[in-house]
C-alpha cells in the first residue's frame, strides 16, 4: 500500500472549488493566514491546486469543473467552514481591516463560542471561532 503523507494521518481534507486557484491562494494566504504546502499546475501551466493550512487545519484549493464549482459562479452557499483559531478577536480585526466582507460580527453564541462569520472572495463562507474544527 501506498502511504500519502501529503497531509498527516487522520485529518480531514476539504476540497473548496474557486474559478480562480491563484487568486484564492492570495486572498486566503494575506485575509485569514493560511500558508501554501504545495500546489499543482495542469499541462497548459494553470494552477490546478493548492493545498493549504494554518497551523493543523488543512484545505485543498482546487479549479472549478464543469461538476464542481464556486457559490459565486452558482449564485448560491453550497458549504461552509469552520476554521478555529487562537485569537478570534484579533484574527476578525485583520480580516475587517483587510476589506473582506463580514457576514456575520463577532459575538458570543448561544453555545459559548465567539465567532465571526466572513466571505471569501468566489462566496465561500468561513467562520473563524477560538478552536480548530473542519
Amino acid at each position: 500500500m501506498v502511504n500519502n503523507r501529503s497531509v498527516p494521518t487522520d485529518y480531514i481534507l476539504p476540497h473548496v472549488y474557486y474559478e480562480n486557484v491563484a487568486n484564492a491562494l492570495s486572498w486566503l494566504t494575506s485575509v485569514f493566514g493560511f500558508v501554501e504546502d504545495y500546489h499543482f499546475d495542469l499541462s497548459d501551466g494553470q494552477l490546478h491546486g493548492v493545498m493549504m493550512h494554518k497551523g493543523d487545519a488543512w484545505v485543498m484549493l482546487k479549479s472549478s469543473s464543469l461538476k464542481m464549482t464556486s457559490p459565486g459562479k452558482l449564485g448560491f452557499q453550497t458549504q461552509s467552514l469552520t476554521v478555529f483559531v487562537e485569537n478570534v478577536d484579533e484574527h476578525y480585526r485583520n480580516t475587517k481591516f483587510s476589506g473582506a466582507r463580514i457576514l456575520e460580527e463577532i459575538s458570543n453564541t448561544e453555545y459559548g463560542e465567539r465567532q465571526y462569520s466572513a466571505q471569501d472572495l468566489e462566496g465561500h463562507d468561513q467562520q473563524p471561532s477560538p478552536w480548530i474544527l473542519w
